[in-house]
């Protein structure tokens, strides 16, 4: 790759070498590409919101990936929101140039660039926030006004797509309970999956909600029970006691 190519790339703003996780069934690195065009109050990567200070080489990332050659079989590219970068489709075919499935996670904001994506074959696998109920309660959830038609045109898209995908929902309480896991799956009905994320208040984007108590365990339960009733698979991710992330019940 030359100079010029490289330039014209998103910048990478986080690399994470390994994660059973984020992509479940595959070992796979993920890239943090920066910005983004929302700013839920419960986010958590408030660093990922800007342009980084200082980005990381495309370069060393596809070496480290390359001295793994054999280990991991996928990327995730996430952020921040990936599909704001024009050069995301060129982006994608460095990783599958370099023999790796493509999974990408996305606020469903910009269905055009999913759909072409996926046309072109340059991804495996999508990840897609749900982040409230498909009404005025999304507003809130996003931190500012969202055009709904656009995550409805991404969730038929995804849902037609043959791509593997999932749904996720950060489960923030003051912002879905039991009613708003009832309209969200109301909106997904059928799909594959729809991952329940336990909220983690520590690095909030909104100060306010860092004193928030997550749900507990038998809470969360009761919310992927309501939800399973409107897709096939519905799980919890992120425990109590254990670190967001490191618990899985897929």
């Amino acid at each position: 790759m030359n100079a010029e190519t490289s330039i014209s790339l998103p910048p990478i703003a986080g690399y994470h070498p390994t994660t059973l996780i984020d992509w479940p069934g595959r070992l796979a690195a993920i890239v943090f590409l920066p910005q983004c065009n929302l700013r839920c109050p419960f986010c958590h990567a408030g660093p990922m919101l800007a342009a980084p200070e200082e980005a990381i080489a495309l370069e060393s990332v596809l070496e480290h990936i390359a001295s793994r050659d054999g280990w991991l079989d996928g990327v995730v590219i996430c952020g921040g929101e990936p599909t704001l970068w024009p050069t995301l489709p060129d982006f994608c075919r460095v990783f599958r140039d370099a023999g790796l499935a493509v999974k990408l996670d996305t606020n469903g904001t910009q269905p055009a660039v999913l759909a072409s994506l996926a046309e072109q074959g340059l991804i495996d696998a999508v990840s897609m926030d749900l982040k409230a109920p498909l009404d005025e309660r999304y507003s809130r959830a996003c931190g500012g006004p969202v055009d709904l038609e656009t995550l409805r045109q991404s969730i038929r898209l995804l849902m037609k797509s043959g791509l593997d995908y999932e749904f996720r929902t950060t489960v923030c309480p003051p912002l879905v309970g039991e009613a708003e896991i009832r309209a969200m799956g109301a909106s997904i009905l059928g799909a594959r999956r729809w991952v329940l994320q336990r909220f983690e208040p520590t690095y909030a984007l909104d100060p306010a909600l860092r004193v928030t108590l997550p749900y507990d365990l038998p809470m969360m339960e009761t919310l992927a029970e309501i939800g399973s009733h409107y897709v096939a698979r519905c799980v919890i991710r992120g425990q109590p006691q254990k670190r967001p992330g490191d618990s899985c019940k897929d």
